[in-house]
């Protein structure tokens, strides 16, 4: 008989597996970087959830990062603005790999639990979203950021938002990017369940204040953060989850990812596609430059690019619009002087296209 899942498969860099009492624990490990997933990491993902899936053992999965700082804060920045920015095309086939990781949670057949122990934005909270059921730590918060960072959070927010939280606090959420804190995210069902994680000289306390958070956070005046009232939540809650039937179950959550299904399966290729070529965009150039440069974005330049004669807003340097007189080499960006071919001094462009 052939080893579905055989756990022997994969040799897992960025994640960690555990398979223990009918409980499958999958974490991304990455907390330098804020447990943001790589390309790896993606690949990794989606091996391990296979992996679940295939084990008979295996009654629920709980999905996590790794620390107290971070659940995942999406894809890792710094990689894209290494990788992707040259090279669009392959952002398309990063996207096919997040796919095949969001996919592999919607389909599994079992339920999948988000253990939040910190901020998840971005693809984090895409990836929450995709959970069937979710438990967060009270100094944590959830949000998006792609119209922040050069981007459109399509990988599951703009389909799922509207239908958790209702179409004004998803336009909310995805246009202004501001974070949502535990009890808030409670109150609108992004979760099931909110339990105390700061605590004051060993004491857990509830509803701790933005300042008692951070201090928390740094680990001073007495403040720590104390995640196992978040493990013993989902500890019960899995249990709940096992003492179950589970085709029963598989068959519910089928039933009950209709419409989670039926919108991701309508836009989530659109969206691949759409991405990648967004990659040439000015937008993503300024977004992702400024993160890794650790500055503010300059909205603005987009506009101003818009409203000046000739702007390009598109583009980084202009519309590839000029021809050098001197080689004939055709496409040059309206902004250059001279050919980036032979040097040689290109005439003025026309107003239009400066």
């Amino acid at each position: 008989m052939r080893a579905f899942g055989d756990s022997t498969a994969t040799a897992f860099r960025e994640i960690r597996y555990e398979a223990k009492g009918g409980i499958a624990r999958i974490t991304i490990d990455r907390p330098e970087r804020y447990n943001a997933y790589s390309t790896q990491c993606l690949e990794e993902l989606a091996a391990a959830l296979r992996r679940a899936t295939f084990d008979d053992a295996i009654g629920v999965i709980v999905l996590t990062g790794s620390g107290t700082r971070a659940f995942c804060t999406g894809g890792d920045v710094k990689e894209y603005a290494a990788t992707y920015l040259a090279a669009p095309r392959d952002y398309w086939k990063y996207m096919s790999l997040f796919r095949a990781y969001i996919d592999a949670i919607l389909s599994t057949g079992k339920p999948v639990v988000a253990r939040i122990n910190g901020i998840a934005v971005g693809g984090g909270n895409e990836s929450v979203l995709a959970c069937d059921l979710a438990v967060m730590a009270e100094h944590a918060y959830v949000g998006q950021v792609g119209v922040r960072v050069g981007s459109v959070a399509c990988g599951g927010a703009t389909q799922w938002l509207p239908i958790v939280v209702g179409d004004k606090r998803a336009r909310e959420m995805l246009f202004t990017n501001r974070p949502i804190p535990a009890r808030l995210a409670l109150e609108w069902g992004l979760v099931n369940r909110v339990v105390p994680s700061v605590t004051f000289r060993g004491e857990l306390r509830s509803g701790p204040t933005e300042e008692e958070i951070r201090k928390a956070q740094q680990g001073i005046d007495g403040y720590a953060i104390d995640l196992s009232a978040l493990d013993l939540e989902v500890e019960r809650l899995a249990a709940e989850l096992l003492a179950t039937f589970p085709e029963c179950v598989r068959y519910t959550k089928q039933q009950t990812n209709f419409w989670k299904d039926f919108s991701w399966s309508l836009t989530a290729r659109h969206a691949q596609d759409w991405l990648a070529l967004h990659y040439t965009d000015y937008e993503p150039f300024e977004g992702m430059r400024a993160f890794g440069e650790k500055r503010p974005v300059d909205f603005d330049a987009v506009r101003r690019r818009a409203t000046e004669p000739g702007g390009s807003p598109e583009t980084p340097w202009g519309a590839h619009v000029r021809t050098c007189p001197a080689c004939g080499t055709a496409g040059l960006p309206a902004s250059f002087g001279f050919c980036g071919v032979c040097g040689g001094a290109l005439a003025p462009a026309p107003v239009s296209a400066r």
